[in-house]
This record gives structure tokens, sequence and C-alpha cells, in this order.
């Protein structure tokens, strides 16, 4: 597969996602690379989003529901570390989530102060779709390149996600 041309990908950021006509400019080299990344996970979960916003959710529910349906068991604290938020911060999207029924908690035996957060049927139902209209829009997008291209891409995703470290 050839490389992305640097004015194809200009092109894809003023006629696709540039509906507001604004012109961004280039302070330096690597800002059209920002770009296809914020732009590029934006298309990633647009379908998604949609989807949840249908359903009076958003992205952050989404980042919740997803989390507690790949933990065995986690605790509002861990959560909130784990997606990177204060506590405070999580309150309001997971008690949303609790009022639709989309989450449930037990109380950890001996520790009954925590939390042990899961979803309940409905809440994995939905965290399953939502999560699959990412998948497919990815599954989509890597095979426009060939598995050294996808492979690339990853060392570049995973060497961005070990800023977190």
């Amino acid at each position: 597969m050839g490389h992305l041309k640097r004015r194809e990908y200009l092109m894809v950021i003023e006629k696709k996602i540039n509906t507001a006509s604004v012109n961004l400019k280039s302070l330096d080299p690597l800002d059209h690379s920002l770009e296809l990344l914020h732009f590029g996970f934006r298309g990633l979960t647009v379908a998604a989003d949609r989807f949840l916003e249908a359903r009076g959710l958003s992205r952050v529910h989404h980042r919740i529901l997803y989390v507690i349906a790949r933990a065995d068991a986690i605790s509002v604290g861990e959560l909130a570390i784990t997606l990177g938020v204060s506590n405070q911060a999580l309150h309001r999207p997971l008690s949303h989530l609790f009022e639709q029924a989309l989450v449930k908690y037990t109380r950890e035996p001996g520790r009954h102060r925590f939390k042990l957060l899961a979803l309940s049927e409905a809440g994995a139902e939905l965290e399953a779709e939502a999560t699959e209209l990412e998948r497919r829009t990815l599954r989509e997008a890597l095979a426009t390149t060939d598995t050294d291209g996808q492979e690339a891409w990853r060392r570049v995703m995973l060497a961005l996600a070990e800023q977190l470290n």
C-alpha cells in the first residue's frame, strides 16, 4: 500500500471534517498528524456515538460500560483510576447508568463500603452493540493497509499509550 500523501490527508480534513470551513494552518510539521489522530478518533467513534445518543448516552457512558464489561470485579475507585478521571467526574455518568439499569453493583464481602460494579444484561447488550460499531469501523480502516502498515499503526498507538505510565 502506498503512503498517504500530505495533500490527501489535508483534503480529508478540509472536505470531510471541517464543515465550519475553518482554515487550519500548520504551526509545526506534526500538526497534520495530530489532526489525523484527533479526527481519526472522531471517525472511529461517530457511529457508536450516534447509537448512544439515540439512547440518551454519550462517549463517557460507553467508556464506563467498556471498562466494566472487561473487568472481573471493579470498584468505583478502580474504575476512576482506569479511566483517568476523578471519582467526582465519574459520579454523574455512573449514576445515569444506574438509573437506566445498565450498571448494577454488589458490596465487596468484608469491605462493605466498596461497590463492585457489573453490567446488567441490558448494559452488556448495549456495550456490545456500541463496541461492535467501533470494531467495524476500525476493521474497515485497517483493511485499507497491509499487515506491515497495521503493525506500524499499532506500534505508534502503543508508544502513545506508554506515555500514560
